[in-house]
């Protein structure tokens, strides 16, 4: 019953109070609980996402550790992303009974989290994102093809006002050439109709031109703005507000990534929830060195065989699994993914190494533990091998093998003494208050298998952050 309650808390969260009026749809009836959904909370909100209200309700109440309480329902919304079939977490609320709130929590890092399929959540997202009943779509489409047709229509009277006005002029420039040149040096009259129909070519190629313009990307039409009209800026600060402005609009339009424009030290100026990867105080990774030696209780590893699922997103080889967890300081977190980096992320001690895996887990109350396992160079690595024996054909694209599954204990090496620190996650948005768990012994992975992975991704490591005024321990 508890593993049930872990999922979901992973499957459900709430942004704003469900209230008791809601009209709660049945989505799944099965022993010991059954989980429901408001479908009238259902609505579309920033960037194409949705959210919607849900709730478990328990056969049998369970004892809460932070009030001693006992609660039977949760309430809760997800964020979903109906097209990358993703959700995250925002707020929880505890009832001991139908209307009898316990407590409410908010859940501190919103991360984007993968939907498995056949999971409580892959069921509350096919609810979320099926198309509403009736003629929503169609009446879009013809709100659409309205504004096509007006904006088509204004852009052929544009065009035609162009020609008409080059025309005149043309018409205007063979007059006075007419008066200032010689009678027998005039061309005859079907000349001057050569001349119009010359006039009426170009006019329509300015249109065209017109046209193209506006379709060029919008950082290309803002650069041209500036140029044609330096002027439009306060006298003595146009340049350099001008570069500003564009600035700003070029980099939201740029993607993260680990060079270019999109670079690491440019993570906090591409959007304004990256902003934590630029000022924030906690950031990972770090260079792990002078930590206290102390008796750290022992990370309580969980991991068992699972069936998995593998995607290349771009920016690394990432692997879903489930039924896995780890136990820390009274906790429990799920892991939810893991994913690799090249070279490790993590220094000891000024010292590198060749790839980490990073192990991301997931408590009931949303706080995330990530386990680092680093990676050296030696003996090849089944369960890695298996993952490469899976990779997709093409980026954001899954492949789940129908019967085949990893070991995931496999990962843990025998030593499971570490280092740990609070950190960040160590891609946008950065966000912070992620436990950190390094263990020191590593791994090994084949000279070949670190060849497939590089020639994927030869350098995907965000470089190390500041350490600050925080505290590192390790095992003694």
């Amino acid at each position: 019953m508890l593993s049930d309650l872990r999922l979901l808390a992973v499957a459900l969260a709430t942004i704003a109070p469900v209230t008791a009026s809601a009209s709660w749809q049945l989505i799944s009836d099965e022993p010991g609980r059954r989980v429901e959904l408001d479908r009238a909370s259902i609505k579309k909100v920033d960037q194409g996402k949705t959210e919607a209200h849900g709730r478990i309700v328990l056969d049998k109440p369970i004892v809460d550790p932070r009030t001693s309480s006992s609660y039977r329902i949760v309430e809760a919304v997800n964020r979903y992303d109906c097209a990358t079939r993703s959700y995250s977490t925002l707020q929880r609320r505890y009832f001991k009974a139908e209307g009898e709130l316990l407590r409410a929590e908010e859940v501190k890092v919103q991360v984007e989290m993968p939907v498995r399929t056949g999971m409580l959540d892959d069921k509350l997202l096919r609810e979320v994102c099926r198309p509403k009943p009736g003629n929503d779509a169609l009446q879009a489409a013809r709100k659409a093809a309205e504004k096509v047709s007006a904006a088509a229509g204004e852009l052929r009277k544009a065009n035609e006002a162009l020609v008409r006005k080059d025309v005149q002029r043309a018409n205007l420039n063979t007059r006075a050439a007419e008066k200032t040149e010689p009678e027998e040096a005039r061309a005859p009259a079907r000349q001057s109709t050569a001349t119009v129909a010359t006039a009426t070519a170009a006019a329509t190629a300015t249109a065209t031109s017109t046209t193209a313009a506006a379709r060029r990307p919008p950082r290309r039409v803002a650069t041209r703005l500036a140029e044609e009209h330096p002027a439009s800026s306060p006298a003595g600060s146009s340049k350099s507000e001008s570069k500003d402005l564009l600035a700003a609009y070029a980099h939201a339009q740029i993607p993260w990534s680990y060079e270019g424009e999109g670079r690491p030290e440019n993570w906090g100026k591409l959007r304004p929830d990256y902003a934590t990867c630029a000022n924030g105080q906690r950031q990972s990774p770090i260079d792990i060195r002078d930590g206290f030696r102390v008796d750290l209780e022992p990370i309580r590893f969980t991991y068992r065989p699972s069936q998995f699922r593998v995607i290349d997103n771009g920016h690394t080889v990432q692997v879903d699994v489930g039924g896995s967890h780890i136990g820390l300081l009274g906790k429990t977190y799920d892991l939810v993914q893991f994913h690799f980096h090249r070279p490790a992320e993590e220094r000891i001690d000024g010292q590198s190494f060749e790839m980490v895996i990073h192990l991301v887990h997931k408590s009931e109350d949303g706080e995330l533990a990530v386990v680092a396992v680093l990676l050296e160079q030696g003996l090849e690595n089944p369960l890695i091998q298996s993952i490469w024996n899976n990779l997709p054909l093409e980026k954001n694209e899954y492949v789940q093998p129908p019967e085949q599954g990893i070991d995931l204990a496999s990962l843990i090496p025998e030593d499971r003494s570490y280092y740990t620190y609070m950190g960040s996650l160590t891609t946008p948005p950065c966000s912070e208050d992620v436990l950190w768990l390094v263990l020191k012994q590593t791994q090994q992975l084949s000279p070949e298998q670190l060849r497939i992975f590089s020639r994927l991704y030869p350098y995907n490591a965000r470089p190390v952050q500041p350490k600050h005024s925080r505290m590192i321990k390790e095992s003694r």
